[in-house]
């Protein structure tokens, strides 16, 4: 009875901390602001609150908005011999069966991936190019002129060069599951559109995880198979599709409060570090982003303490 009494105490405070949250500093919405904040002013406004903005004219001075398409794509970069993530669903680093599923990876070059995403129904599966190891400045060095990846304003912001910065070039089919980075992001998209579903950090309490062993895609015979991995590892992962969740299995989940927010191309989207988000995308979107190591001060501090206890109440 005891115990039943300091969890059900506990869940109050949780409830508590998000409503607060939700009063004093978050907003209803993402603003969109048309045009970015000096660094200072950004920082003050939207970094040190943890608050999501997007920009409209971050990416103004990219040569890549005007320049980057199929064509363009094909006539400088259509030898070159990219990494591409295929699945058989379009769901990669995703739970699948009961199992954390990876995509299978292929390399192929740019003008094969380009076919593809022309005709769709030319090959099995879903393909994306999605390597996040800042395959930018690793894989796609030919055409980084196009945009700026070493941002001064970033730099002032954050205090440091971006950790990382990747490209996405991705099927309509293939969708981001819910996740959180320890980064600060600036996504921008070049082409089509991106719907980001978020969650604040505020909101973890109530987001479900659990432990799924690991795995990965491997199309076998025309057929995409799961194969598990060797070493048996198992991944903590977050157990709700935010798009249909299991609210009976999962209510605690109700009590979240997901932001939906549609970049469009040329727009930025700042999503602070430990937000939730689930991403999809129109078909052959081309976006950016840049990762900035997030700050592992007091904030964090509070927030793994948080994650803690939560992880307590869930056993019990």
């Amino acid at each position: 009875m005891a115990n039943s009494g300091i969890q059900e105490g506990i869940e109050r405070c949780f409830t508590g901390l998000a409503q607060e949250a939700r009063e004093l500093f978050l907003d209803s919405g993402v603003p969109v602001l048309e045009r970015t904040p000096p660094p200072l002013e950004f920082y003050r406004s939207y970094v040190a609150p943890n608050k999501p903005v997007v920009l409209s004219d971050f990416t103004a001075s990219w040569h890549a908005l005007h320049k980057w398409n199929h064509r363009y794509f094909r006539q400088v970069i259509g030898d070159l011999q990219v990494t591409v993530a295929v699945t058989p669903n379009g769901y990669a680093d995703a739970v699948t069966d009961g199992y954390f599923v990876m995509p299978e990876e292929r390399q192929m070059m740019v003008n094969q991936f380009l076919d593809i995403m022309e005709e769709p129904g030319s090959a099995q599966g879903v393909f994306y190019v999605q390597k996040q190891n800042s395959n930018l400045t690793e894989e796609f060095q030919t055409v980084m002129g196009d945009v700026e990846t070493l941002s001064a304003w970033g730099t002032q912001v954050f205090g440091k060069a971006p950790d990382a910065v990747n490209m996405w070039i991705g099927d309509g089919r293939a969708v981001t599951s819910m996740h959180r980075d320890h980064y600060e992001n600036l996504y921008s998209v070049v082409s089509g559109s991106k719907t980001f579903l978020l969650i604040p950090p505020s909101d973890l309490p109530f987001v479900p995880y659990e432990s799924y062993p690991a795995a990965h895609y491997k199309e076998v015979n025309g057929q995409f198979v799961i194969e598990p991995d060797e070493e048996g590892a198992q991944v903590p992962w977050i157990a709700v599709d935010p798009l249909s969740p299991d609210v009976a299995r999962y209510p605690q989940y109700a009590n979240c409060r997901p932001v939906e927010v549609t970049v469009h191309a040329g727009q930025t989207l700042y999503l602070p570090s430990l937000w939730f988000h689930h991403v999809r995308q129109s078909h052959a979107c081309v976006a950016v982003n840049l990762w900035y190591d997030m700050e592992f001060d007091i904030k964090y501090n509070y927030y793994k303490f948080v994650e803690s206890v939560a992880q307590l109440v869930r056993k019990h």
